[in-house]
């Protein structure tokens, strides 16, 4: 019997799952493979976040766990074979919880989901998130983009990074280059779930994640998004201490370094150790030491 499940990935604590645009493009391809290859399973919302990922499918539980770790080992050799990093989410685990359709659970796990990037203050609203479905329910505008039927075998190979070469011809691609959502995601399915974009609205605003916005109002939430912070680290360590990065610095230096982020991007101890590839302990006591 298919089932309703949210799965999410552990928190990488030193380090991050997409450190450019083009890893979150990449990894949207990857879910539309995944979509295309387990037609057993039915993608009703999902979220890519710089450090962990979030997915509500309807299956059976064994489907949709092979869905996700495929899914992670997929993605894991394309940043094996762009960053050197070897068994990058190997250890990465995966919590599968069933989500019964009594109590408006499921409404509540996919407005989790949506909402996630809203708490991590990097947008207003899940519909303005491209790396996700935030923008697929009750959106009568039609994605544009162009049909993967005309393109070549050595086009799609280099687009989506993959030799997998069963996606149907009808579906589209963003101006970007991924996989639109909308393609393979039952939005039939969750937009009768709600039943109006009022009612879901109401499930998003009220979601515990925005309720944790809410709460932590008055702290100093991340005012930039892990990425750019990434970005920004090379051209700091050279500026102030002629090295290249984080690992080549002493620990003096290092002190002063996370101050610095904590300065100029108001990031707080979590959101430093990602960038720095350090866990939170060691980026807490650094800022203990500034």
């Amino acid at each position: 019997m298919k089932k309703v499940y949210l799965l999410t990935t552990d928190h990488l604590e030193e380090g991050l799952w997409f450190r450019e645009k083009e890893d979150f493009i990449v990894a949207m391809n990857f879910v539309g493979i995944q979509a295309a290859d387990f037609k057993q399973v039915f993608v009703l919302a999902f979220i890519l976040m710089s450090n962990h990922v979030h997915f509500v499918l309807k299956g059976r539980r064994e489907d949709v766990l092979a869905f996700v770790n495929q899914f992670k080992h997929r993605y894991s050799i394309y940043y094996r074979n762009k960053y050197g990093v070897k068994e990058f989410l190997r250890r990465n685990r995966v919590d599968v919880k069933e989500i019964p359709y009594d109590d408006d659970a499921v409404e509540k796990a996919i407005a989790y989901v949506l909402m996630n990037c809203v708490a991590a203050n990097i947008c207003s609203h899940p519909s303005q998130y491209p790396w996700g479905t935030g923008s697929v329910y009750f959106n009568s505008a039609e994605g544009s983009g162009r049909s993967i039927g005309p393109m070549s075998g050595r086009e799609c190979k280099r687009l989506f990074h993959s030799h997998f070469n069963q996606l149907p011809k009808e579906w589209m691609v963003s101006e970007d280059g991924y996989i639109l959502p909308q393609n393979y995601v039952d939005v039939k399915a969750v937009e009768a779930l709600f039943r109006s974009p009022k009612r879901m609205n109401y499930f998003l605003v009220n979601s515990s994640k925005a309720k944790r916005r809410l709460e932590l109002a008055d702290a100093n939430l991340p005012a930039f998004r892990d990425q750019t912070i990434l970005f920004s680290l090379p051209d700091l360590c050279r500026s102030l201490f002629n090295k290249n990065s984080f690992c080549e610095l002493q620990e003096g230096e290092q002190c002063e370094l996370v101050r610095q982020i904590r300065f100029r991007f108001s990031a707080d101890a979590n959101q430093i150790g990602r960038v720095c590839g350090i866990t939170y302990a060691d980026a807490a006591r650094l800022l203990d030491h500034c």
